[in-house]
């Protein structure tokens, strides 16, 4: 995994590699029943309470700590090209949908290579300040750890193909 931090440009951006084909990763993270697999840091789980995948639509979740803690997220997706691109507006919110702003930007892209698929993730800060709170809250560490736990998902779900 390629972690890259551009602070004059409020970015950070995420290469991953996967040993499965480009229709199972977009699966992976569009369909909630498996997002809520993989989609958090262990020991924390992912919870989906509404996914409605398409432009416009939304995906309002909780991050779940062991203790039953809820950290809510609320992703709205502005632009989906099937099976190769989607962007989304994500922030954190309340558990009833307010937003906490300032967000981000995610622009996530799918390609694949021999049976192999890279997704690029470019994630734009509205600030800076949220971007450098975001990565000293860990989430290098965060991302790294859910991304591994895409990666052992994706390897079991290939295998039961």
């Amino acid at each position: 995994m390629e972690f890259i931090v551009d602070k004059p440009t409020k970015t950070v951006t995420i290469t991953a590699e996967f040993d499965a084909d480009r229709d199972l990763v977009w699966d992976a993270y569009t369909k909630a029943e498996l997002l809520d697999q993989w989609w958090a840091p262990k020991p924390w789980s992912s919870r989906t309470k509404v996914m409605d995948f398409r432009e416009g639509g939304r995906r309002f979740y909780a991050m779940v700590s062991p203790e039953g803690a809820e950290k809510w997220s609320v992703q709205k997706y502005t632009s989906i090209t099937p099976k190769t691109n989607f962007k989304l507006f994500n922030a954190f919110a309340d558990e009833n949908e307010n937003p906490e702003l300032p967000g981000s930007d995610w622009d996530l892209s799918f390609d694949e290579q021999g049976g192999r698929t890279t997704v690029t993730i470019s994630i734009y800060n509205e600030s800076l300040e949220r971007m450098e709170n975001l990565i000293a809250m860990g989430f290098k560490e965060g991302i790294t750890m859910t991304l591994g736990q895409l990666q052992d998902l994706l390897r079991g779900l290939s295998s039961s193909r």
